[in-house]
């Protein structure tokens, strides 16, 4: 296909910013102590503290989740208050500052540099509500954790995960008839593409599903009149999505380590997923049946 001046178009790429995975999610709280408890139950384990933060590392396999207790400064982004808050996510890439750069080009608004001296400058950009989208480059055995965090002593950096479990995904409560605005925003930032209404994973066939451009994790906008009771009223991350290749067996270690999965009419634990009960107020984690697909190629 060529344009009006003769020259062949240029498509945008299927993958414009290299994305690869999730590389850690962030939860923001002033009780870290009772958040960590939470994620310990379900296999998590702290293993290094922010070397000047209020910051704590926690690990399974190959998921990493933030506990930031550390006071917000840079407006607009999430303070930490009792009940915990999902306030980032970090998206794995090839190269993270051109990964921030072309984010900014699409139209994503850019967040003010943090790092104090001795710190890594982590790129991010302004995702739903107050939250933050991190850009991450990891490839090799040195990463973010080795400059920014002290490894806790005698914790196994590795631990294995639960049930083969893996991060699947986010839910992202919107407002009404905003669907269509994020649906935009994930699609030309990122490369996001919107599945058929009829494809579903887990319990909860509420919403729109998206999936990343490499295929490896998905986003689901739900608008108000889908929510559940626990739905926030503010647009914002709402929970955290396990994939695991078999649900039961997974809810059944959990449930020995002391968690509990809601069990009603509409929501009840089966092969295709479970909905943990909530804890500390809001914090809700899904398992769904997953076997992961081969990664796509980017360009």
């Amino acid at each position: 296909m060529t344009n009006a001046m003769g020259r062949e178009a240029v498509t945008e790429p299927l993958n414009p910013l290299g994305v690869d995975g999730i590389e850690f999610i962030e939860f923001a709280t002033s009780k870290p102590q009772a958040l960590g408890g939470v994620l310990e139950q379900m296999g998590f384990r702290p293993i290094a503290r922010h070397r000047s933060r209020e910051v704590e590392l926690y690990r399974q396999g190959s998921m990493n989740i933030i506990v930031n207790a550390q006071p917000a400064d840079v407006p607009r982004t999430v303070q930490p208050v009792e009940t915990p808050i999902i306030s980032a996510f970090a998206v794995r890439v090839h190269d993270a500052d051109a990964a921030f750069h072309r984010a900014l080009e699409l139209g994503a608004w850019e967040i003010p540099v943090r790092a104090r001296a001795m710190e890594l400058n982590i790129p991010a950009i302004h995702g739903v509500g107050e939250s933050l989208i991190y850009f991450v480059d990891r490839y090799t055995e040195f990463s973010i954790y080795d400059v920014d965090f002290h490894a806790i002593p005698t914790v196994d950096p590795h631990p294995p995960a639960l049930g083969g479990m893996r991060f699947f995904g986010l839910v992202q409560y919107v407002g009404a008839g905003r669907t269509e605005d994020w649906v935009e925003f994930y699609a030309q930032i990122f490369g996001f593409k919107p599945l058929a209404p009829e494809v579903r994973f887990g319990i909860l066939p509420k919403g729109l599903l998206l999936q990343s451009p490499c295929r490896g994790f998905y986003l689901q906008l739900i608008e108000p009149d889908d929510t559940a009771q626990y739905a926030p009223a503010d647009e914002q991350l709402q929970r955290l999505g396990f994939g695991t290749p078999d649900v039961l067996a997974t809810v059944a270690l959990l449930e020995k380590r002391g968690i509990e999965f809601l069990a009603s009419e509409k929501v009840h634990t089966s092969e295709r997923g479970a909905l943990t009960k909530a804890r500390l107020g809001s914090v809700m984690f899904e398992l769904v049946h997953d076997v992961p697909a081969q990664p796509a190629a980017t360009r």
